[in-house]
């Protein structure tokens, strides 16, 4: 029965919603590579006029999705701390995310339950001004995530890295909980934070200061245990305790020259090797005529010869007529008659028919 009485005021509030207006839309225009938040309105799930303040007590909480798909887009992050707090959708994008994005955003009220949705229509673009090549990425362990992306937070934390990094307009690139790059949830003691990696970019160069912290000098000492090699004064203490070993400085590169040096440099020392051996084999050739002239008669006499003897002896090897050679043969004969003598096939001389055959020399010079 009490679980009934619990359903009944959800169901009322679902079915009420049904015959509600089209969604609130709102338009808003995010840049590649640049640092974008969102706070969602709690006016809306509260039903509240406009020069009403929200009750703070009240919770409410998000369900944000792409249109058309189950979750948010891979650049788009959302997150609450509790249904009394702020929800923020947050994130960078990336130029394969430029263009038109809808994002579905529906507000649940945990007192009412009444729902209301809202649209956010995202037209990401190219950014203005000029390319921030020089890139650091800071590691803040006193906050988390939700107490950095309001403005006033994070154009604070700016103002005071400009002390470290002079002279430099910093921009904002990118906030990530620690949570969300491996690091672990903090024991619930008061002063434990999740941490938040806080990413900046310039057109300046980095500081002598910055170097140092991210140098391998630096490093080695943290590998030890020892705070590393920080030779200017902390601006960002004390609102910003920031883990100095875990400094990372880049440099952003147009890897297109690097590119076209790769692809074309081999192309073209193939083309002009193609090129050389082309004109030395069709461009350098003698000729035949030139080659016989400059060639002396009686090395040409001696080749023509060998080249004669060479088609003879193919050509007697062809016939395959020639007799069969003396040395092959049997040295004694005997004559088809009965009373002829024998004679050596090689010399042709006779013997009597008397003389036995097992008394005659092979050779008839041994007598």
């Amino acid at each position: 029965m009490a679980a009934a009485l619990v359903w009944i005021p959800l169901l009322a509030g679902l079915l009420a919603g049904l015959g509600r207006p089209e969604a609130q839309q709102t338009t808003l225009q995010p840049a590649v590579g640049r640092f974008f938040v969102h706070t969602l309105a709690r006016e809306p799930a509260l039903r509240l006029p406009e020069h009403v303040a929200v009750p703070p007590a009240v919770p409410v909480t998000y369900h944000a999705h792409l249109q058309g798909h189950p979750d948010l887009p891979r650049w788009l992050r959302y997150t609450q701390r509790s249904p009394r707090h702020p929800g923020f959708l947050y994130g960078s994008p990336t130029p394969e995310d430029r263009g038109r994005q809808v994002i579905e955003v529906v507000a649940y009220n945990r007192d009412s339950f009444d729902t209301t949705q809202q649209r956010l229509v995202l037209l990401i673009g190219d950014p203005e001004g000029p390319r921030l090549p020089y890139q650091a990425e800071f590691l803040v362990r006193s906050h988390d995530v939700e107490e950095v992306l309001p403005s006033t937070p994070a154009s604070r934390f700016l103002t005071a890295l400009g002390g470290l990094w002079e002279p430099a307009e910093l921009q904002l690139l990118n906030i990530t909980s620690a949570l969300d790059r491996g690091g672990r949830v903090p024991l619930p003691i008061e002063g434990r934070k999740e941490g938040v990696y806080i990413k900046v970019g310039s057109t300046s160069p980095f500081s002598t200061c910055l170097k140092m912290v991210a140098s391998p000098d630096s490093h080695a000492r943290c590998a030890q245990g020892q705070p590393p090699l920080l030779s200017c004064y902390d601006t960002l203490a004390p609102h910003f305790r920031v883990d100095w070993c875990n400094v990372s400085l880049a440099m952003a590169r147009d890897f297109l020259t690097d590119a076209l040096v790769t692809l074309l440099v081999p192309l073209l020392v193939a083309l002009l090797l193609t090129l050389l051996l082309a004109y030395v084999m069709c461009c350098r050739r003698e000729g035949r005529l030139k080659r016989d002239l400059a060639t002396s008669d009686i090395q040409m006499f001696h080749h023509f010869t060998i080249r004669e003897n060479t088609e003879e002896l193919r050509q007697m090897a062809a016939r395959r007529e020639v007799p069969r050679p003396l040395s092959t043969q049997p040295m004694f004969k005997v004559r088809t008659g009965q009373h002829e003598p024998m004679f050596n096939v090689r010399t042709g001389r006779q013997l009597p028919p008397q003389v036995d055959s097992a008394q005659v020399p092979l050779i008839l010079d041994q007598r």
